[in-house]
């Protein structure tokens, strides 16, 4: 017998795999109680009851690179290949808070997604495209604030009010501790500027999703996928306590609330994953938190397929493990996907490469006839038990997170942290003792592999973004400006909203930049271990 068939199979969260499911592993199970029906309580079957019979999810294909011109033309190319929705990432600078001029930004700018530094840019970026019938994902924390006032800015001068735009904002600036580091602030003024948000747009952009609680970088960072939606609710939890301490009903902003997931190759484990996550959401938003509303316990979610299962060898093979994840994501009801282009692990994706990652959604959705029932696994003995222990396993994380105090007291003492740590170095190491199998990477090699072309970077771009920032700066009332710097500054050291002295400052055209610093020089920033 080889090593592969005598090995114990394991899911990617380690959890054993039998040889053979059957009707006695779902002899104790009540299925009333724990699958209903969809859209009904407790959710495990989607939150619709017709899920994709009566619409589609939302294609998203992520956008953003180099200038506001450059991306506005791809989300033109996108739109027009059939696209339903636009998602946008902003580069590093943007979403640190500096400006394209500051020296912290020099060599990063429009490198991994596109420069906004003001209400120019902005008008660029969303020229000529039809705002109150699209909605617009931007992957932005720290600086979700002043990205959205500069949209909902824009869309007005377009003559659409906010009342008609939609999208969502990430906003998590919990997971950005815990996974990726682009945070500004520390944990309790962010926590500050978040339910600010939250209040914001339950007054003025009631359609706007305030938050897209994030799974995908903390699994991206290397965490399994019980990790992941465990600690991703777990701050979900500690966002819904900050909004309520601020005096915020429940129902007023969580049916708002939204979730971003990573779909990732262990096909079932990612179903299960997606389904016992609503379950655990429904739980904790009718017991603990006492929503009335149906809407308030609902886990929408945006998915994303797997960034760092995408191999720089043979890239053709991502396009394979895209097509897997996207199946994952729909069989586990989600609201809308992006697909990673099939060379993203060596560039920003191509035309050819973003063309054939949504036409995987496409033929998914209109070819593979598994949108044509909801929940199509339900009721697999297989299935059905797996989901039960990924949400055992995830409970069991989210009460020690409980008992240390939530998940900011976690964060501070690096719990998440190590967990995430942990369970990469045993990934790692999986591949390299080639226990774990990568196609192409570890297994079934070839020798003179050929790169795909990939998307080059304009030389020019840096210079040209700062020309155009000085040029902006030096057309501007200076002295307005520096006053609504002033009150954004003075709301910050008090307890008012900071979003309506920021949208006076960022109208009278002062910067992203100096809107971050003005709240940086009374919040501080943050420095882990410090």
């Amino acid at each position: 017998m080889s090593k592969d068939q005598s090995q114990a199979k394991l899911t990617d969260s380690g959890i054993t795999v039998k040889a053979l499911y059957d009707a006695s592993d779902l002899a104790d199970w009540d299925a009333a109680t724990q699958l209903g029906v969809p859209g009904g309580a407790p959710y495990t079957r989607g939150i619709y009851p017709t899920m994709y019979r009566g619409k589609l999810w939302t294609m998203r294909q992520y956008a953003g690179f180099g200038t506001a011109a450059s991306t506005n033309e791809r989300f033109k190319f996108l739109l027009n290949a059939g696209q339903t929705g636009l998602s946008c990432a902003f580069d590093l600078p943007t979403q640190m808070g500096y400006d394209s001029d500051h020296p912290r930004a020099e060599g990063e700018v429009g490198r991994v997604g596109v420069a906004i530094d003001s209400i120019a840019d902005m008008r660029v970026l969303l020229g000529d495209l039809p705002l109150d019938q699209v909605s617009t994902s931007m992957t932005i924390n720290s600086t979700a604030p002043i990205l959205l006032l500069l949209y909902e800015l824009v869309a007005d001068e377009q003559g659409v009010p906010a009342s008609a735009i939609s999208g969502t904002i990430q906003n998590d600036l919990l997971k950005e501790y815990i996974a990726r580091g682009t945070y500004i602030y520390p944990p309790k003024p962010s926590m500050r500027i978040i339910t600010n948000v939250f209040e914001y747009c339950a007054k003025h952009i009631p359609k706007w999703n305030t938050i897209s609680v994030s799974g995908y970088h903390i699994r991206e960072a290397g965490s399994t996928a019980v990790q992941e939606i465990a600690f991703t609710i777990a701050n979900g939890i500690a966002y819904v306590e900050a909004a309520i301490a601020a005096g915020m009903p429940v129902d007023s902003f969580a049916p708002r609330l939204s979730f971003f997931w990573n779909a990732h190759n262990n096909f079932f484990e990612e179903v299960a994953k997606f389904r016992a996550a609503r379950r655990i959401w429904y739980r904790l938003m009718t017991e603990r938190f006492g929503a009335q509303q149906e809407a308030s316990k609902l886990l929408r979610f945006h998915a994303q397929t797997g960034g760092s299962t995408l191999t720089a060898q043979q890239p053709e093979n991502n396009i394979v493990r895209v097509a897997v994840q996207t199946m994952a994501a729909v069989m586990g009801g989600t609201q809308s996907l992006h697909t990673n282009g099939f060379d993203e692990a060596l560039s920003l994706p191509t035309e050819r490469a973003a063309r054939i990652a949504l036409r995987t959604q496409q033929i998914v959705g209109y070819e593979s006839g598994i949108v044509d029932t909801p929940d199509p696994l339900a009721g697999s003995y297989f299935v059905e038990t797996l989901t039960d222990e990924v949400e055992r396993l995830a409970w069991e994380y989210i009460r020690r997170i409980d008992e240390m105090g939530g998940a900011v007291e976690g964060i501070e003492a690096g719990f998440q942290q190590g967990e995430i740590e942990q369970a990469a170095y045993e990934y790692a190491k999986g591949i390299d003792d080639g226990d774990r199998v990568i196609v192409g990477l570890n297994r079934f090699a070839n020798e003179g592999d050929t790169e795909p072309e990939l998307q080059a970077a304009d030389p020019q771009l840096e210079q040209g973004q700062r020309q155009s920032l000085a040029a902006f700066k030096a057309d501007r009332d200076h002295a307005l400006v520096a006053a609504r710097l002033n009150d954004v500054a003075d709301a910050a050291r008090g307890t008012q909203n900071v979003l309506y002295p920021m949208k006076e400052a960022l109208r009278a055209n002062a910067t992203l930049g100096e809107v971050s610093d003005a709240l940086r020089e009374v919040f501080g920033a943050y420095h882990p271990g410090r």
